[in-house]
């Protein structure tokens, strides 16, 4: 049986909220293959966005193993995570984080910038990554002047700019219409298919619909589906009685 893409074993997350100590994590053991799309599926406090940062190299785990690539994220020091964010992961943020004072051009060509990439070529890159998520019109248009699908959009090429294996998307729909968060996630099913590894944190079903492999997450443990709706059964009674 091939090795996955992605393996996290036994991994916990604590983190220390003045004398007291929240639990993200609770031994989470999850395979990626490659060329996946994985949907990680939990209410807020469910541990879903530590999962992904982890995986991203912009935390380490209090214990456990995570390997991508046949990459071990937690024996890397702080300058191998920071290779290992530029060259093998991309990130698409629920914010967008696009630079307000530059062109979409501009923010797509940054983390080329990074990667060292001459001028010239990174912008040509970065023309063709925003012609890619049908945005070549609005190149030179700043943030302000583009709507929210269309910023996430241009977040997606970002995300594509220095050829990543493995796009991270942290709640892509969130801040969306349901017509441009219908249109995100086409994008993603997209890049899954032209043979990316992508992984979505996301609290909206639709995507799961496009997902190869859907995971639940509850109080920081992966749990079954039929869990997961009992789980949430149990939330909205809580809420509905306060």
């Amino acid at each position: 049986m091939s090795q996955p893409f992605a393996r996290m074993t036994g991994l916990f997350k604590t983190y220390d909220m003045g004398a007291a100590k929240i639990r993200a994590l609770n031994g989470v053991d999850l395979d990626i293959e490659a060329g996946s799309l994985s949907v990680i599926m939990g209410p807020s406090g469910s541990g879903k966005s530590t999962l992904l940062h982890l995986l991203g190299g912009l935390d380490r785990p209090s214990n456990g193993q995570i390997e991508v690539g046949a990459q071990a994220l937690d024996k890397m020091d702080e300058n191998a995570l920071a290779l290992y964010r530029r060259k093998t992961v991309g990130f698409i943020f629920q914010s967008f984080n696009l630079l307000p004072s530059m062109t979409a051009v501009d923010n797509v060509a940054l983390p080329m910038r990074f990667a060292r990439i001459p001028r010239r070529q990174r912008y040509e890159q970065a023309l063709k990554l925003l012609e890619r998520v049908g945005l070549a019109d609005r190149a030179y248009h700043r943030p302000t002047q583009l709507s929210g699908g269309q910023q996430q959009r241009v977040a997606v090429a970002r995300s594509l700019a220095n050829d990543p294996k493995l796009i991270l998307a942290d709640e892509p729909t969130g801040n969306l219409d349901l017509s441009s968060g219908a249109s995100i996630m086409r994008l993603l099913a997209d890049l899954h298919r032209s043979g990316r590894t992508v992984v979505v944190v996301t609290h909206d079903a639709r995507m799961t619909h496009f997902a190869t492999q859907t995971v639940h997450l509850i109080d920081g443990q992966v749990v079954t589906e039929k869990e997961y709706e009992a789980a949430l059964e149990m939330l909205i009674a809580e809420e509905e009685e306060l």
